[in-house]
């Protein structure tokens, strides 16, 4: 075999080695990123559910709020109610 064919030969192989290396590398890494998306894609799913859950739970806790009390429509205070009302909270702190 002569020179030129020995290089030659061993140039491809080196280059189809690197090649293969470099597809596997590129394959291991996509393989990897899109596992991470499926991990956060579950990670959302849950929090989602936490999340409504919490929702239909404070809701529930509200009917039942609004069974027991009566709601005012406005929820708009007076000054006078509402000084009223900070003037019994601050003497119930003097109690204490």
């Amino acid at each position: 075999m002569s020179r030129a064919a020995k290089l030659t030969l061993a140039g491809t192989t080196a280059m189809a080695t690197g090649i293969v290396i470099f597809v596997h590398y590129a394959q291991q890494t996509e393989k990897a990123a899109m596992h991470a998306g499926v991990i956060r894609d579950v990670e959302q799913q849950r929090v989602r559910k936490e999340r409504l859950a919490d929702f239909q739970m404070q809701q529930a806790l509200e009917e039942e709020y609004r069974k027991i009390q009566s709601v005012s429509g406005g929820g708009s205070n007076t000054a006078a109610e509402n000084g009223a009302q900070g003037q019994s909270h601050l003497d119930l702190g003097r109690l204490n």
